[in-house]
């Protein structure tokens, strides 16, 4: 029976089995399985019809999930908005007042985003799709940067003011809580989406309530004073203008406004995370976009309105809130007001906490598309068993702890960095927009409205660009731009790469229209010497052939058997692991269309090896990962063909550079060594480009 049959049937299958031939099925978990499953949780089936419906988040999920960022930003944009005017506390009404007509603007802008891309339309989608890849791959950049430092700055600020409460000698141990922060938040994201928003309902809503008590509670007791501060807002024009001149006060409103450009910085996030929304999706984002617009506008210009109202100045190792709240509740009784104060100002630092999960549901998002355009390496498309983008929660998460480290979590210095990039990604997002109305103002009859809204859009994220970047530039944020120049300059280096690769791959492409042909050629040596019947003999050699496609390089190592072995083997079978990554993960009829291409991919395979007289079968396999799919595959596999030994093609590239390792070929290597350590017979067959 050969050199395979003398081996235990519990050793032929391992770990793994397969129930009703080709769905993998585990045994018992190994100590390692289990911890992950503690920790991560068990793994979810993409063969579940109701998964994407269990994962989805209906409008308020998101609207916690998305809108902590643009929220949180209440917590230090009005504050740097205010503290801009040196002074000029009256000043403060008309940023108020911009800011939040900014915010309905941008917002209104990306609603019409979400109905363009209903299957999500973040910056980078948008503009690779309304203007070109390469303005795209530019977006994608800033997006990645600018997620990083939310993060950082998010969970930075929260440990601030966690530790503003705590005695001064604890100080020191600020930085190691954020990092440990960070840390909780990736193992919460690696959960999957749902999983990483639910803990942080409660925060969210506390923060909501008092922040909006508070809002209230301040316009209410300053009813009666408000003819008063118009007054004396038109008194603080008036000696601005005197004593600046017209274009000084506007130059100081426009560096007070741009200060507070972190404020917006969380409306792209809605359109980009509109594939984890509830369907139909994009009533869903646009419920969600409406939630965010309110209370991100009513939240900035209450508070700015607030510290106008009570006169707030800055205070020494004290946040503006907190000054204003003291104030605020300085009549209240000293329990009742320390009782507010301790709530409100504990969720201010959760929620900035909380605001960094923006930047782990979008950032890991944006890498994986840019993946599936090769802009970066493919396994950042990569889902793991929770059906999370795994990668790119690690890198995510890694850069965070990185940049905490490197800036020792200085929000001074943070805030600095911050914003910047987000508004190239507005402003790219913008122009594609009012490009693709202009071009369909000939099919689309209120092409002119939608067209205005983005076109104000876009005159005000340029505005609000130009303006961060000059206020920024030499204070530190020349340094984004660096940082971001060099990302760029990486993906350009992948892109390069793998379209090298593509054309070398091209070049096999013409085994496929050869197999079509009538004439034996192309058979190599003893395939055309047989007399074979091509029926099953489950004990003879078999050949398992790993498949990506029906194309060149799955036929060149087809053929390669046969030029190496001869007619050795009498069966063939092979495999195909239809991968859900992040560009099929959208729905159950992506799955089900994944399926039929994997089974007519396959089936082209075992015609063209049976019309040669041999048994050949396919067995398809739908997984999030092909290397667990393979190895799942595998020991049903030698049950069944006791003499099986598993083939798969490795390219071999002119120069064997860093790049080719990494970008290519790691799964093949990735089930190479599991095999090895399995005992499985596996043999790669080199395809030299």
């Amino acid at each position: 029976m050969g050199a395979l049959t003398h081996l235990p049937r519990a050793y032929r299958i391992a770990r793994n089995g397969i129930s009703d031939w080709g769905h993998p099925v585990r045994s018992t978990p190994s100590l390692i399985e289990r911890l992950k499953t503690l920790i991560i949780g068990s793994a979810y089936s993409p063969h579940d019809k109701a998964i994407f419906q269990r994962l989805s988040l209906i409008a308020f999920f998101a609207w916690v999930g998305l809108g902590a960022d643009g929220l949180s930003s209440s917590c230090y944009g009005p504050q740097e908005a205010f503290m801009a005017l040196h002074g000029r506390v009256h000043l403060a009404i008309f940023v108020a007042l911009g800011s939040a007509i900014t915010v309905f603007i941008i917002s209104a802008s990306y609603s019409q985003i979400i109905e363009l891309f209903p299957s999500g339309g973040g910056g980078y989608l948008v503009a690779s799709k309304l203007l070109s890849p390469t303005f795209g791959m530019i977006s994608g950049c800033a997006l990645i940067v600018d997620y990083i430092l939310t993060i950082t700055l998010s969970i930075a600020s929260g440990a601030d003011a966690i530790f503003s409460f705590l005695p001064p000698e604890w100080y020191r141990m600020r930085l190691g809580f954020a990092a440990l922060g960070l840390v909780i938040l990736i193992v919460l994201n690696l959960r999957g989406v749902k999983e990483s928003v639910l803990p942080l309902v409660p925060i969210f809503l506390i923060f909501v309530i008092t922040h909006a008590f508070a809002i209230v509670y301040a316009l209410a007791a300053n009813l009666f004073r408000l003819p008063a501060v118009a007054v004396d807002t038109a008194v603080e024009v008036h000696r601005a203008t005197t004593d600046l001149g017209i274009v000084g006060m506007l130059i100081l409103l426009i560096r007070s406004y741009s200060m507070g450009a972190g404020t917006y910085t969380g409306i792209e996030a809605v359109s980009n995370g509109l594939p984890i929304l509830r369907d139909p999706k994009v009533e869903t984002g646009k419920h969600t976009m409406r939630y965010m617009a309110i209370s991100l506008s009513v939240m900035v210009m209450g508070l700015i309105f607030a510290y106008v109202l009570y006169r707030v100045e800055p205070v020494s190792g004290k946040t503006l809130n907190a000054v204003l709240f003291e104030r605020m509740t300085s009549g209240w009784g000293k329990g009742i007001a320390y009782i507010f104060m301790l709530v409100t100002l504990v969720s201010e630092a959760a929620i900035l906490f909380v605001a960094a999960q923006t930047g782990f549901l979008d950032g890991p998002r944006v890498m994986a598309n840019m993946a599936l355009d090769r802009w970066l390496p493919t396994r950042f498309a990569m889902l793991s068993d929770r059906f999370v983008t795994q990668n790119g929660i690690l890198l995510m998460g890694g850069a965070g702890v990185i940049l905490m480290l490197l800036t020792r979590g200085s929000v001074r210095f943070l805030v600095v960095l911050y914003s910047i990039n987000v508004f190239i990604t507005f402003s790219l997002s913008q122009l594609g927009m009012v490009r693709h109305w202009w071009s369909s103002r000939s099919s689309f009859r209120q092409w002119r409205g939608k067209m205005l809204t983005n076109g104000v859009g876009l005159i005000l994220c340029l505005g609000i660009l130009f303006s961060v970047i000059l206020v920024k530039f030499n204070e530190g944020g020349w340094v984004t731009i660096v940082v971001t120049g060099t990302v760029i300059v990486f993906v350009l280096l992948i892109k390069k790469r793998y379209a090298y690769a593509a054309s070398l791959i091209h070049k096999l492409d013409g085994l496929v229209a050869a197999t079509e042909s009538p004439s034996p050629a192309i058979v190599p040596g003893t395939m055309q010497h047989r007399d074979f019947d091509g029926k099953l003999d489950q004990y003879a050699r078999t050949a398992v052939v790993m498949v990506k496609g029906f194309n060149g390089m799955g036929l060149y190592t087809l053929l390669s058997i046969f030029r190496l072995f001869g007619d050795s083997f009498r069966n063939f079978v092979f495999i195909e692991i239809g991968l859900v990554d992040a560009g099929t993960f959208k729905g159950t009829a992506e799955i089900e269309r994944l399926q039929v291409k994997v089974n007519s991919d396959l089936s082209q395979y075992v015609q063209y090896v049976k019309k040669h007289g041999y048994y050949a079968e396919g067995i398809p396999c739908i997984d999030h990962n092909a290397v667990d799919g393979i190895v799942s595959l595998a020991p049903g596999i030698l049950e069944r063909f006791p003499q099986a030994i598993f083939f798969a093609g490795r390219l071999v590239f002119p120069k064997d550079t860093m790049w080719s390792r990494w970008l290519h070929n790691y799964i093949v290597f990735a089930v190479q060594k599991q095999f090895n350590y399995e005992g499985i017979p596996f043999f790669m067959v080199p395809i030299k480009m």
